[in-house]
C-alpha cells in the first residue's frame, strides 16, 4: 500500500505560496522634514518584493500630506515585504526622507512608521 505522505506534502506546500492581492491606502504622514528651506513637496514610491507598486502624486509645501492613491498588487504572498519610500521632490534631485518595510500577513493592517529625516507615515494594507 502506497504512502499518502508526498501527496499531503505536496498539498500543504501549495497552500503556503498561494499568492494574494495586496492594498495600500490611506497614505498619510506627519511633520515631515525638507532638506531645503521651507516645507517638502513629498511624495511616496511603494514596492512588494521585486515588483513596483507605484508613485503618489507630489504634495507642494506640506509637512502634513495626505495621498489618495491606492497600490495594488495582484501577486503578493504572505510574508513579502512591502516598502514604501518617501521622498521630497526637487529641482536636480529628489531626496529620501526616510524608507518604511514590513513583512505582510494577511488581513488587515494599519501602521506607523517613523522615518530616518523626521516625521512619521501612517498607511494601511490589505492582504486577501
Amino acid at each position: 500500500m502506497a504512502s499518502s505522505c508526498p501527496l499531503l506534502l505536496l498539498v500543504l506546500c501549495s497552500l503556503t505560496v498561494a499568492e494574494a492581492q495586496l492594498k495600500v491606502f490611506n497614505m498619510r504622514a506627519s511633520n515631515l522634514h525638507s532638506s531645503n528651506l521651507g516645507s517638502p513637496d513629498s511624495y511616496v514610491k511603494g514596492f512588494c518584493g521585486s515588483a513596483k507598486l507605484g508613485k503618489t502624486s507630489v504634495r507642494n509645501n506640506n509637512p502634513n500630506p495626505w495621498w489618495e492613491e491606492v497600490f495594488t498588487h495582484f501577486k503578493a504572498k504572505e510574508n513579502n515585504v512591502l516598502k514604501l519610500e518617501v521622498l521630497d521632490s526637487d529641482l536636480i534631485f529628489d531626496d529620501l526622507l526616510g524608507v518604511c518595510k514590513h513583512e505582510i500577513k494577511l488581513g488587515t493592517h494599519e501602521h506607523d512608521c517613523f522615518l530616518e529625516k523626521g516625521g512619521t507615515l501612517r498607511y494601511t494594507y490589505t492582504l486577501g
